[in-house]
């Protein structure tokens, strides 16, 4: 536990003592503030009947740069370390893989959630500064925050993945965005092709958009969260082969 809690301090320390960090967040709020700001302005030019928490995460420029996010914040994870030849000494150290793996996996999801905050404060503010009661519910709203916990820990565990393959960031970083673009687009695949078929069923369980209309309307789906985390496991384990071999191979 003290191996893998150094290694997170140390991860995020990275985060916040470098300008990338400081860019990263400041892209994720005025982002997301523009999804607000193009949210606000629909519900004012015309009646609709579903709440503020979901049209902003399903505005169009929502996914376009959520799904960037990923391999910005993991693409140096451990390309760099073997880029500047640390990678190696960090698997010949006194740390188990799993350690090493679980300690800057955590660090990067820390780093993720707190690029929400602003986001969440945006939802919060809307009640303070105006005289009429916000157009979403709370449910609607805890709901869609943890689809965005659950969905950014499997997309991180991706990336991971993806930086323990390389010794390059651009690499991991394309990598990275081909795996997460191909699964948001095999959520479309029934929207394509219908439902008449016997994967249909599939896509649909795997669907990131179905995901985050259902809990941005507060229906929290059990099937869902179990389906999130067994796959961000999956892929730790992964990462954690990939860099096990790696160790005895060296």
């Amino acid at each position: 536990m003290t191996n893998i809690l150094i290694l997170l301090r140390k991860e995020l320390r990275g985060f916040f003592l470098s300008p990338f960090g400081w860019a990263v967040l400041i892209l994720v709020t005025v982002m997301q503030g523009w999804s607000m700001s193009g949210a606000m302005k629909a519900l004012q030019d015309a009646p609709i009947p579903e709440s503020l928490v979901y049209i902003v995460f399903h505005m169009p420029q929502f996914w376009f740069y959520f799904l960037v996010i990923f391999p910005l914040i993991t693409m140096r994870l451990f390309a760099e370390e073997e880029r500047v030849g640390t990678l190696e000494t960090l698997l010949t150290a006194p740390v188990q893989t799993w350690q090493l793996v679980l300690g800057k996996y955590l660090a990067t999801l820390c780093f993720y959630l707190l690029l929400w905050i602003p986001s969440f404060i945006q939802f919060l503010l809307f009640s303070l500064l105006t005289d009429v009661a916000p157009p979403f519910s709370t449910g609607s709203l805890l709901g869609a925050f943890s689809l965005i916990f659950l969905m950014g820990a499997l997309f991180i565990a991706v990336g991971s993945f993806a930086s323990s393959l390389t010794s390059s960031q651009i690499i991991a970083g394309v990598v990275t965005v081909g795996l997460l673009f191909i699964h948001y687009f095999m959520g479309y695949i029934t929207v394509i092709y219908g439902d008449r078929f016997p994967a249909a069923s599939l896509f649909h369980y795997i669907s990131s958009s179905e995901h985050l209309r259902y809990f941005s309307k507060g229906l929290i789906d059990s099937r869902t969260i179990i389906y999130y985390l067994t796959a961000t496991l999956f892929f730790l384990f992964l990462a954690h082969h990939v860099l096990n071999h790696r160790r005895w191979r060296s």
